[in-house]
Protein backbone atom coordinates (compact mmCIF):
# COMPACT_ATOMS: atom_id res chain seq x y z
CA UNK A 1 0.00 0.00 0.00
CA UNK A 2 1.62 3.40 -0.93
CA UNK A 3 1.72 5.83 1.33
CA UNK A 4 -1.20 8.60 1.10
CA UNK A 5 -0.37 12.46 0.27
CA UNK A 6 -1.63 14.95 2.29
CA UNK A 7 -4.09 16.23 -0.30
CA UNK A 8 -5.42 12.34 -0.72
CA UNK A 9 -5.97 12.31 3.49
CA UNK A 10 -7.62 15.85 3.51
CA UNK A 11 -10.18 14.43 0.70
CA UNK A 12 -11.07 11.34 2.18
CA UNK A 13 -11.40 13.32 5.76
CA UNK A 14 -13.19 15.89 4.11
CA UNK A 15 -15.85 13.72 1.87
CA UNK A 16 -16.23 11.55 4.89
CA UNK A 17 -17.41 14.25 7.21
CA UNK A 18 -20.00 15.31 4.28
CA UNK A 19 -21.40 11.82 4.51
CA UNK A 20 -21.25 11.35 8.18
CA UNK A 21 -24.05 14.32 7.86
CA UNK A 22 -21.56 17.74 8.50
CA UNK A 23 -22.69 20.69 6.45
CA UNK A 24 -20.33 21.20 3.47
CA UNK A 25 -20.62 24.93 3.18
CA UNK A 26 -18.73 24.51 6.80
CA UNK A 27 -16.32 22.02 5.77
CA UNK A 28 -12.36 23.04 6.16
CA UNK A 29 -9.53 22.21 7.41
CA UNK A 30 -9.69 24.73 10.40
CA UNK A 31 -13.09 23.67 10.70
CA UNK A 32 -13.47 22.04 13.78
CA UNK A 33 -15.92 19.13 14.46
CA UNK A 34 -17.26 20.97 17.61
CA UNK A 35 -18.31 23.53 14.84
CA UNK A 36 -19.69 21.09 12.64
CA UNK A 37 -21.01 18.99 15.40
CA UNK A 38 -19.57 15.94 14.81
CA UNK A 39 -19.87 13.71 18.17
CA UNK A 40 -17.67 10.55 19.52
CA UNK A 41 -19.56 8.31 17.12
CA UNK A 42 -19.18 10.08 13.78
CA UNK A 43 -15.37 10.42 14.86
CA UNK A 44 -15.88 6.31 15.67
CA UNK A 45 -16.93 5.75 12.13
CA UNK A 46 -14.60 8.42 10.39
CA UNK A 47 -11.44 6.05 12.29
CA UNK A 48 -13.25 2.81 10.72
CA UNK A 49 -13.26 4.26 7.27
CA UNK A 50 -9.35 6.07 7.47
CA UNK A 51 -8.22 2.17 8.59
CA UNK A 52 -10.15 0.02 5.64
CA UNK A 53 -8.53 2.99 3.28
CA UNK A 54 -5.26 3.32 4.36
CA UNK A 55 -4.49 0.88 7.02
CA UNK A 56 -4.16 3.65 9.77
CA UNK A 57 -5.15 2.42 13.16
CA UNK A 58 -6.65 5.50 15.68
CA UNK A 59 -7.12 4.54 19.02
CA UNK A 60 -9.68 6.31 21.28
CA UNK A 61 -7.18 8.86 22.95
CA UNK A 62 -5.84 9.69 19.79
CA UNK A 63 -9.53 10.42 18.41
CA UNK A 64 -10.33 12.41 22.11
CA UNK A 65 -7.34 14.63 21.10
CA UNK A 66 -8.52 15.81 17.80
CA UNK A 67 -10.13 19.15 17.62
CA UNK A 68 -9.90 20.28 14.06
CA UNK A 69 -9.99 18.66 10.88
CA UNK A 70 -6.50 19.47 10.37
CA UNK A 71 -6.05 17.35 13.41
CA UNK A 72 -7.29 15.05 12.06
CA UNK A 73 -5.21 14.77 8.41
CA UNK A 74 -1.93 15.94 10.31
CA UNK A 75 -2.23 12.70 12.37
CA UNK A 76 -3.45 9.98 9.70
CA UNK A 77 -0.89 11.50 7.46
CA UNK A 78 1.76 11.71 9.57
CA UNK A 79 0.36 7.44 10.83
CA UNK A 80 0.62 6.41 7.16
CA UNK A 81 4.01 7.58 6.56
CA UNK A 82 5.10 4.72 9.74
Amino acid sequence: MSTPTREDVEKLVLSSLEELGAESDALNPTATFEDLDVDSLDLAELSQIVEEQYGVKLQGEDVAKLRTVEDAVNLITERAAQ
